[in-house]
């Protein structure tokens, strides 16, 4: 799937919080309902495009069916990112030398007799 229609499925914040709930384990659509407070059809409907995206799969467990996260498309997503947390990490590791550049400047200074 190209990159830009990975970001069409997450873009949607309610597909983004099926998908951040099911991190943690897998869950029925009734678990996801009552999480999120969404409705079964809207629940329904956006499953059914985060499974055709590849981002959830299924099974049957009993009664119920239970979704969970398929890491694959987030690995293209993240792949798509690394040029830019690199540029992040190098402001960031500045920003954390300049802070601790100014802790130690704000110490009190130690009297000498």
């Amino acid at each position: 799937m190209p990159v830009d229609s990975v970001f069409e499925v997450i873009a949607e914040p309610n597909r983004r919080a099926i998908l951040s709930l099911l991190v943690s384990s897998q869950r029925s659509v009734g678990e996801i309902e009552r999480q999120l407070r969404m409705s079964q059809p809207t629940v329904s409907k956006h499953l059914r495009v985060l499974r055709e995206a590849g981002f959830v799969e299924s099974n049957v467990d009993a009664q119920r069916r239970l979704y969970r996260l398929k890491p694959e498309p987030l690995q293209e997503v993240d792949a798509w990112l690394t040029p830019f947390r690199r540029f992040w990490s190098a402001h960031l590791d500045a920003l954390e030398r300049h802070l601790d550049r100014m802790d130690h400047s704000n110490e009190p200074k130690k009297e000498e007799h």
